[in-house]
């Protein structure tokens, strides 16, 4: 018996033994084969790999090597870089095992004063200082078979949400041999930023953060804004908010066009930054203000009118007036804040597009019986209206601007796609064309020997047409901050998105298009807003009302005063009675006024405790509820069979 009893207890505890074990082996396993499986509940799919990444991976043709810097050790008393460490980890096992044994990856622990963080620190890795003096590094050094090299120096918290793209573009950029070639045609400071050439000089320019965007994604060839022929290297032309252009430069870019490039244009009919980044917030030196493509608009199928602004209520960015305490910030209609909805979601280049903010815009019209078809991709809403330039040019008050505003019901096409064949825009070369001595058209810039005159496109054009240059202002989409040396910049808005990915769908790359802004930068309380704007209108419009009655009042003030006054200079009876009336009525529209922000105020913190009860109280609560329910109907179950059973 005792034997027995003794067999029993080795029995359990060897089963206990072994179960140990096998929740080891089992956790030991799970880690190493689905160490990159997760499930993905958010509702845009931030971390689900896109086929995007899956075709850089696998179109690589030279092996690549990965070297993942990380300071484990070191890092492990801050969660934060844990985490993201273990998902830029998880990306990088990701794209390894897609790319059939073409990318190397190597993950190196730089510990302090060891050859490691030597190594870290040639290759240009930024690493960040801790209070105990340590220094974590967290970065990733890429490199080929041909000596390229490519580098994250840091990951930041800012760049999270573009993890993957930015990743999947250095892999893609090493698998080339060579960049693609982006010619620049434009008159705005791209390359110097705000102070133009002059800051430049004096070594304190900051180029625009889309500029250092292009630089590194792609080599830029920038074009005089007078030529004889494009290079034949250019792969795509971008043209932005350029000066008036003549005849031969125009003949150019048409006979470009008719040779199969392919054109991306940023137009504007009144340039925000041409007129704001000079030295000390003055016009640039020989800046213009409008900018047009004349007889190539036309040729391409496409009318552009550069006297009028689109003016939308609906998608007014706020910016603040300081000319009232009541109200710091207004609707400034001219400024667009262009939503999701109003972006061609079938279109690849805005298809990941969530808001472009934007500085008096033109607008689009197609011109019928073009051999060309319009797509329009960026768009107004109804809400919306034309100004005149003049107008604009008067610097109205955002105030100014709302009051009166009537919507003409038409949805303005701000951008556009125009696809097909298309015709010169010339009968022949322009007489001021140089020629050789056989009587043909020099390429002044490379002496390349340019062919005749083409008539028809040699295939389908593929153009995109934007109305507005303020696109490239860094004022109007990114927040720049400074660290450990570099500038960070931390997207509000997708203008850089579109800019990138149009010139890549253009460049016949569509592979990373499908891996920008994974995460939505700004979603707005749509509700909120809407009654906010509802109540800023009534507040306009009651001030409009007060204003009548004020100058009302002084008009018939006036008259008494001119009818005589009673005795002593006093005033009279009348005018007693019309100064207590206009009193009256001040003290009654100020009170209307106060109602109106008093209404503002009740209806959005009435629907913010709303908002805060369903995600903090009725949730949980639900939950709850619903476990409850699975307890008590499982109880019952089981009883259930209890006394069946008995």
């Amino acid at each position: 018996m005792p034997n027995q009893q003794i067999s029993r207890s080795a029995y359990r505890v060897i089963m206990l033994v072994l179960l140990a074990l096998l929740f080891l082996a089992v956790n030991m396993f799970s880690n190493v084969m689905f160490r990159t499986a997760r499930v993905d509940l958010t509702e845009n799919r931030l971390y689900t790999v896109s086929e995007g990444t899956k075709d850089v991976a696998a179109s690589i043709e030279e092996p690549i090597t990965l070297r993942f810097f990380y300071s484990e050790k070191l890092a492990n008393d801050f969660s934060r870089i844990r985490i993201y460490a273990g998902h830029v980890r998880d990306m990088l096992e990701e794209m390894r095992a897609r790319s059939g044994g073409m990318i190397r990856l190597e993950v190196i622990d730089p510990e302090p004063f060891s050859e490691e963080e030597d190594l870290a620190m040639s290759l240009g890795l930024k690493g960040a200082p801790t209070q105990s003096g340590d220094i974590i590094y967290f970065g990733l050094v890429g490199t080929n078979s041909v000596d390229g090299l490519e580098s994250i120096p840091f990951f930041t918290d800012e760049r999270e949400q573009y993890l993957e793209y930015d990743i999947a573009r250095m892999i893609q950029n090493l698998s080339r041999p060579e960049r693609p070639v982006l010619g620049i045609v434009t008159n705005l400071p791209l390359d110097t930023g705000t102070g133009g050439l002059m800051s430049a000089m004096r070594g304190e320019s900051l180029p625009f953060m889309i500029y250092e965007e292009l630089r590194d994604r792609f080599e830029l060839e920038f074009l005089e804004q007078q030529f004889e022929a494009v290079p034949g290297r250019v792969d795509v032309l971008m043209i932005a908010h350029p000066k008036p252009l003549d005849p031969r430069t125009l003949y150019a870019i048409d006979q470009f066009v008719m040779r199969g490039g392919h054109v991306l244009a940023f137009l504007d009919p009144h340039s925000e930054v041409s007129l704001t980044a000079g030295p000390n917030g003055e016009p640039i030196r020989g800046y213009t203000e409008m900018s047009d493509l004349g007889p190539l608009l036309e040729s391409w199928g496409v009318h552009y009118d550069p006297t009028k602004i689109v003016g939308d209520r609906t998608m007014a960015q706020r910016v603040r007036t300081g000319m009232d305490a009541r109200r710091q910030e207004s609707d400034y209609v001219i400024w667009l804040a262009v939503p999701r909805g109003n972006v061609a979601t079938d279109d690849i280049v805005t298809s990941d597009v969530v808001r472009l903010n934007l500085g008096t815009a033109g607008y689009l019209t197609p011109i019928e019986g073009a051999t060309t078809t319009f797509a329009p991709i960026v768009f107004s809403s109804e809400d919306s209206k034309l100004y005149d330039v003049d107008y604009v040019k008067q610097g109205p008050r955002p105030d100014d601007l709302l009051r009166g505003f009537e919507p003409s019901g038409e949805r303005y096409t701000i951008a556009a796609r125009l696809s097909g064949p298309v015709r010169s825009a010339f009968d022949a070369q322009p007489e001021a064309v140089a020629v050789d001595e056989d009587g043909r058209p020099l390429q002044r810039r490379s002496g390349e020997k340019v062919g005749e005159h083409i008539a028809t496109s040699k295939s389908d054009t593929n153009i995109i047409v934007f109305a507005d240059s303020d696109i490239f202002d860094d004022r109007f989409w990114v927040r720049t901050d400074s660290y450990l040396g570099e500038r960070i910049a931390q997207p509000i808005a997708d203008n850089a998105v579109f800019i990138m990915s149009a010139i890549d769908n253009l460049m016949g790359s569509n592979e990373l298009i499908s891996l920008r802004a994974r995460d939505k930068i700004d979603r707005p309380f749509t509700v909120v807003e809407e009654l906010r704007r509802t109540a800023e209108r009534r507040f306009l419009a009651e001030q409009e009302e007060l204003e009548r009655r004020v100058a009302e009042a002084e008009r018939k003030l006036t008259e008494l005063q001119i009818g005589g006054q009673g005795a002593n200079g006093a005033p009279s009876e009348a005018e007693a009675d019309a100064i207590e009336r206009f009193r009256a009525e001040l003290l009654d529209s100020r009170k209307k006024l106060r109602e109106v922000q008093r209404d503002l105020r009740r209806d959005v913190e009435g629907l913010g405790a709303n908002l805060r009860f369903v995600n903090i109280a009725l949730v949980p609560l639900v939950l709850a509820i619903l476990a409850t329910a699975a307890a008590v109907l499982r109880y019952r179950r089981r009883k259930a069979r209890v006394e069946k059973g008995a």
